[in-house]
């Protein structure tokens, strides 16, 4: 199977099923000298799991460590410009849950596209298929972001929900968002109405009822002059890394399609951060914004009762987006050092 690496300077290679022995990235194009925070690593690992700050009701009862081990390309502390190989182990499988499904694939899932596809496939947990595979991606953006600080200390990335199910963000509400701590919202959804998200999730859960959403990404001075002015515009390869997630189904930047509705005088004489933050496929270095949907979850009903699964994807998500986001800077700023002599 081909299609299992993204980047074109920094480049990862992610591998491994969610029931197999392990998963991981081996990552190419990361210069030399970068500091390697292990704890960053971790940190972000820890962000994935579930269960985050007592998030532990309204997601996947699954529960790994998720203890990366570096193999290679790490040496007193510093990234060694050589191949990065990172894996976290399966611990907590439990592939009788789907011995139903391997022939008798489950509705909205990829069980059936993938064995027709490829005429074999591991059904156990949805193999390479499942939400489980992201932990390759977050340890891969973790180096990215660690590269980034090194480069371009200032740049933030910001996740966080902006709706869940019928619950939305107000204007205030996601105005103020880049100055809460948004784990510290149980459905990262950075409101006094978290409460009453969690609840809906929970009650989702319990009746094998599933929620989409929409989470938005923040990125706050991002370096100037990213992306290239056609194929690899950064607009497109952020679209691309968004919707490389599972269950991602649509994207905006900026005011997105809300842009549609409006004249050209209101949108290039309004505020600037109509742009998002990209024209002509270049960052401006002013902040980006940019916005990811997600259908409801697909297992509902007496699959979502029986099993581990999460009511609603957007929560776990959020470190998901801000990893790929990582990369998709990490990697356009590295093309930009060759851009011109």
């Amino acid at each position: 199977m081909s299609a299992s690496q993204f980047g074109s300077r920094f480049v990862i290679t992610t591998f491994g099923e969610s029931h197999g022995t392990a998963l991981g990235v081996v990552i190419d194009g990361c210069p030399a000298g970068v500091n390697f925070d292990e704890g960053l690593l971790k940190k972000e690992l820890e962000r994935r799991r579930p269960g985050h700050h007592g998030s532990g009701q309204i997601v996947s009862g699954r529960q790994e460590t998720d203890a990366p081990e570096v193999l290679s390309g790490v040496f007193d502390g510093k990234t060694l410009g050589t191949p990065m190989a990172i894996i976290v182990r399966n611990q907590d499988a439990r592939s009788q849950d789907y011995s139903v499904i391997k022939n008798s694939p489950r509705a909205g899932h990829a069980d059936d596209m993938w064995k027709n596809k490829f005429g074999h496939s591991d059904h156990r947990g949805g193999g390479r298929s499942s939400g489980r595979e992201t932990v390759s991606r977050v340890m891969a953006g973790s180096v990215a972001q660690m590269m980034m600080k090194h480069v371009s200390a200032p740049t933030k990335v910001i996740g966080y929900a902006s709706q869940i199910g019928p619950m939305t963000l107000t204007d205030a509400e996601r105005a103020e968002v880049s100055k809460k701590d948004i784990d510290s919202f149980q459905a990262r959804f950075p409101s006094s109405r978290d409460q009453e998200v969690a609840d809906l999730l929970k009650k989702a859960q319990d009746n094998g009822e599933s929620h989409g959403g929409v989470a938005e990404i923040l990125i706050q001075n991002p370096p100037a002059h990213l992306g290239q002015p056609v194929f690899h515009k950064l607009k497109s390869d952020l679209a691309m890394a968004f919707l490389s997630v599972g269950a991602t189904n649509g994207f905006e930047l900026g005011l997105g399609f809300e842009a549609a509705e409006v004249k050209g005088t209101q949108f290039h004489q309004g505020p600037q951060d109509a742009y998002g933050g990209i024209r002509g496929g270049i960052s401006t270095g002013e902040s980006i914004l940019l916005r990811v949907s997600f259908k409801p979850t697909s297992s509902i009903l007496d699959v979502a009762k029986k099993g581990r699964h999460d009511p609603c994807i957007v929560t776990r998500a959020i470190p998901v987006l801000e990893a790929m986001t990582w990369l998709v800077l990490a990697d356009h700023y590295l093309w930009s050092k060759t851009d011109r002599i």
